[in-house]
């Protein structure tokens, strides 16, 4: 990419000595450059066309408007095995690929930490990447933790029941609700957090006093063809319309069949709510 030189996934240079059985080698290139995203655009669809190719699968999505800085993370999948796995980072100046080539064992994965050039990610680097989210101090512990556990719990595989996702540091049932419907499609959870909580006792489906009271409310109270949408519909309403304190009721399509439980106060009616 840099001087003439090709940027291709797979390096053809003897692999280094690696302690891991099963692994052929690790290869690290990092490019840098003199100006913002100065590397040549067909150079990246080139790398991100063989990640295109049969058996790869991409795991991880990163992206950070604030930062600049995209993470994508790609496993090669062959018979069932894990026979490969490429780590693209790229910021304005610049662009990083690590491929792991040869079977990986999940479970010692984590035994690579600060060697071959990929360094051990601190908390701190970890704040600055989700600062705009709330509690990010707090969030990056739980991340960096919750990764630990998967690594050396669970294979590096996210686990599938909610007993388990419970075991991860800063997971509560919320978040493992979701997970379970987002992730593996379930159809038999119903991700509960205070909007959903707020509007369902609003609108006089449930009394409850907790999130978590609401959750085993709703599973008796809502068709279960609905219980993994409960929260895409009520959480983007509760942000723009039914909010907390002085809700958008002028502006509510749901206003004529609304109770207002616990409604003391609304939001004066703008215009374009009248109309």
């Amino acid at each position: 990419m840099d001087g003439g030189e090709d940027l291709l996934l797979i390096d053809v240079r003897e692999p280094e000595e690696v302690a891991i059985a099963g692994i052929k080698g690790i290869y690290v290139r990092s490019y840098k450059f003199d100006a913002d995203f100065a590397y040549p655009k067909a150079d990246v669809d080139l790398v991100r066309k063989q990640l295109g190719a049969p058996g790869w699968q991409r795991l991880v999505e990163v992206r950070s408007r604030k930062e600049q800085q995209n993470v994508d993370i790609y496993l090669l999948v062959e018979q069932e095995k894990a026979n490969g796995l490429a780590i693209i980072a790229s910021q304005p100046r610049e662009f990083t690929i690590v491929n792991i080539v040869g079977s990986i064992d999940m479970r010692k994965l984590h035994e690579l930490e600060g060697q071959f050039g990929i360094p051990k990610l601190e908390i701190e680097e970890i704040e600055r990447l989700i600062y705009p989210v709330s509690f990010y101090r707090n969030k990056a512990r739980h991340v960096k933790a919750a990764c630990e556990r998967l690594v050396t719990h669970y294979g590096g595989r996210v686990p599938t029941t909610m007993e388990e996702l419970l075991t991860l540091p800063g997971v509560g049932r919320k978040t493992a609700n979701l997970v379970l419907i987002l992730a593996f499609k379930s159809q038999e959870n119903i991700c509960v957090d205070i909007h959903v909580h707020r509007i369902s006792n609003r609108l006089g489906w449930i009394k409850t006093e907790t999130p978590e009271e609401s959750e085993q409310a709703l599973y008796h109270a809502a068709e279960r063809q609905w219980w993994p949408l409960i929260n895409l519909y009520l959480v983007t309403w509760g942000q723009n319309v039914c909010r907390p304190v002085y809700p958008r009721c002028g502006a509510c399509v749901l206003a004529p069949q609304c109770p207002r439980i616990g409604v003391t106060k609304v939001a004066r009616a703008k215009s374009q709510d009248a109309a």
